[in-house]
């Protein structure tokens, strides 16, 4: 009896200081961050680090880029559940990639908790300006009617196949009813220069990097994918208000790995919850076309669970699959 009670005191302690020990401030967070450097996900990343410093302690932004997000995503979800390992999720890594897949290296519903989703970029409908003009597009629904009038005429790219990009185009064809044909290429760079260059029509983009050409009146923007208007893009209309229901951005929120401790994800959601919620947060957001989101661990879930079987047919549908 008494090895029994001496068991359970030491198992209350090791509870104890496993929900404490994430936010000692000679213990920094090592926050993953599934991409590369210096792009919008890393950026923000970055920028929340630094805000949550005072509650959670230092953190340090460890870069692990490659197979789609998937390795760093991995990182995570192995790690162990003691708060010091969180990392970003995001539509590809928690939605997308599990139906595009063929195999994964973790499930993207069992091994994470949830913290906060962070940031909702949308994605805008863009047409090379001089084709709009020379087709007489002016609206989502013109390019509707002309491409039922031109089966096979139109044509739009992606950062390749399964991509963001790629999805939103076949879920606007489903929709529709159109017979568009699709140009894959490697990344998101190269199917903007296709684009403004004139050899695709039009592309599904971010909204952070389409903006600098819209502005500049190289692209013309005919519609949002979120299914409210974008603040950053005032005048032009969600695709929903042609297309009822059709709701497509980009995503990314924080979550850590499965069995993290309650009072620590709720320690985690406070404290970048509030940072989400600065003025400071907001501007530098504004800048990158992003819009704060913020939600409890179980709202972020459901949010999480709810895109993920969203991109089950989107995926299905498109055809695409990666080995």
């Amino acid at each position: 009896m008494k090895r029994r009670q001496l068991i359970l005191a030491a198992a209350a302690v090791l509870a104890a200081s496993f929900s404490a020990t994430a936010f000692a401030q000679n213990k920094p967070i090592r926050l993953v961050v599934p991409y590369a450097a210096g792009g919008p996900i890393d950026v923000t990343a970055r920028l929340l680090a630094e805000r949550v410093k005072d509650s959670l302690g230092p953190m340090i932004i460890d870069n692990k880029p490659g197979g789609g997000g998937n390795i760093g995503a991995d990182i995570v979800a192995k790690a162990p559940p003691d708060g010091l390992t969180i990392g970003i999720s995001a539509v590809a890594t928690h939605a997308i990639n599990p139906w595009l897949f063929s195999k994964m290296p973790y499930d993207a519903t069992k091994d994470f908790a949830a913290i906060t989703q962070m940031v909702r970029v949308p994605n805008v409908l863009v047409m090379n300006a001089e084709t709009a003009a020379r087709l007489k597009i002016n609206s989502l629904r013109d390019l509707i009617v002309y491409a039922k009038a031109n089966p096979g005429k139109l044509n739009y790219g992606s950062g390749g196949n399964g991509s963001a990009g790629h999805l939103a185009g076949e879920m606007f064809k489903r929709d529709a009813g159109v017979f568009i044909v699709h140009i894959p290429y490697n990344g998101g760079n190269p199917a903007q220069l296709a684009l403004l260059s004139g050899q695709v029509d039009f592309n599904f983009d971010n909204l952070a990097t389409a903006a600098p050409n819209i502005r500049g009146g190289k692209l013309k923007a005919l519609a949002v994918t979120t299914l409210a208007p974008s603040p950053n893009l005032p005048g032009v209309p969600p695709v929903a208000d042609t297309l009822k229901g059709f709701a497509i951005d980009t995503w990314w929120g924080l979550v850590a790995p499965a069995g993290t401790p309650r009072d620590v994800v709720n320690k985690l959601n406070q404290a970048f919850v509030a940072a989400l919620q600065t003025p400071e947060a907001k501007t530098r957001f504004a800048a990158l076309m992003a819009e704060p989101v913020t939600n409890s661990p179980e709202e972020f879930a459901g949010f999480m669970k709810a895109e993920l079987a969203k991109y089950e047919k989107v995926v299905k549908t498109s055809g695409a699959k990666v080995d």
